[in-house]
């Protein structure tokens, strides 16, 4: 997969034309401190001064994890589609969200009673599957001009927990959490079985597509996917917390740029995330101790965008109000 087309939104003449507007608001210079940070970032997305959101959507990726089978989760897995369809009845936390800040939805099912094979024993995926989810994850890309990434899949911590340690060479007791609720011997099972796909796979960090057909699900490639077409079609991609974040490992590795097109929302009160966020070199937005997943960090995050626009755009400036400036 090729993705030279990705390139950086750094531009010093835009980023200075939108800074000097921040600066001639009514406010002491900077004191709006990450919202200013995050109108710099959209501008230069969209290559503009006065940027906007006409839309905004979470694209929530469902899938289900052969590794279940070990003992890594509290919930059955059909517990997935029964969530997936709780989504589409706007029943579920990140519906009562996209409906208060009117943010629109795509609910995906990339492998719902389908699931990735037990990576313990052996890959996840075929490459071509990890090609085609995330040419899928892509195709989601002009959906708005603001993308949300959620996920819905039970057993995806330990997926995301295994991508974390192959990238970084952390060991699982590192990156493993409690996920929807594991006592300490379920958290022991996790670890387990983590390490012996990494025994079993020896992934290469250097082959970021092989790691993900080893140890990733459908639904964490689709987000791949999502940022990198993001990137490609310069859309912000708003990110939840650990699964999605974990589809960043393997964005970043195929595409560096691609993570300059990303905003990260929250810290995540799973285990690994905050070592997740540090390797990836991320400043999440906000940290309310969440670990619910389905896009909910990343439609809070997506709402605290549109403040920062709205500030941006329609704050008086010193001159418009007659304020006398220092």
């Amino acid at each position: 997969m090729n993705f030279n087309n990705i390139k950086p939104i750094a531009d010093a003449a835009l980023e200075q034309r939108i800074r000097r507007r921040l600066d001639s608001l009514t406010k002491p210079p900077g004191s709006l401190g990450r919202l200013e940070s995050l109108a710099v970032q959209i501008g230069l997305i969209q290559a503009t001064d006065m940027p906007r959101i006409a839309a905004k959507t979470i694209v929530i990726f469902g899938a289900d994890h052969g590794v279940v089978e070990e003992g890594v989760s509290p919930y059955p897995s059909e517990v997935t589609g029964q969530m997936m369809a709780n989504f589409r009845s706007g029943g579920a936390a990140i519906s009562v969200l996209c409906r208060l800040y009117g943010i629109g939805s795509a609910i995906v099912d990339m492998g719902v009673g389908r699931p990735t094979r037990n990576f313990t024993r052996e890959p996840a995926m075929t490459r071509e599957q990890a090609e085609a989810a995330i040419a899928r994850g892509m195709s989601f890309a002009d959906a708005a001009d603001v993308l949300g990434a959620g996920e819905m899949g039970i057993g995806n911590t330990t997926s995301a927990a295994a991508l974390l340690s192959a990238m970084s060479g952390l060991d699982p007791t590192e990156t493993a959490g409690r996920g929807t609720g594991l006592d300490e011997n379920g958290i022991a099972r996790k670890v387990n079985a983590i390490r012996r796909a990494i025994d079993l796979h020896r992934p290469d960090p250097g082959d970021p597509l092989g790691v993900l057909a080893a140890l990733g699900g459908f639904e964490i490639a689709g987000i791949a996917g999502l940022i990198l077409g993001g990137a490609q079609r310069r859309r912000l991609v708003v990110l939840d917390g650990f699964i999605s974040c974990s589809a960043a490992l393997i964005a970043r590795a195929l595409a560096p740029e691609s993570m300059d097109y990303v905003v990260f929302s929250h810290r995540s009160a799973e285990r690994g995330h905050r070592v997740m966020l540090d390797f990836l070199g991320a400043k999440p937005l906000f940290d309310l101790d969440m670990r619910l997943g389905e896009g909910s960090g990343a439609a809070i995050g997506m709402n605290l965008i549109e403040a920062s626009l709205k500030l941006y755009r329609e704050m008086a400036t010193f001159e418009s109000a007659g304020v006398s400036n220092r």
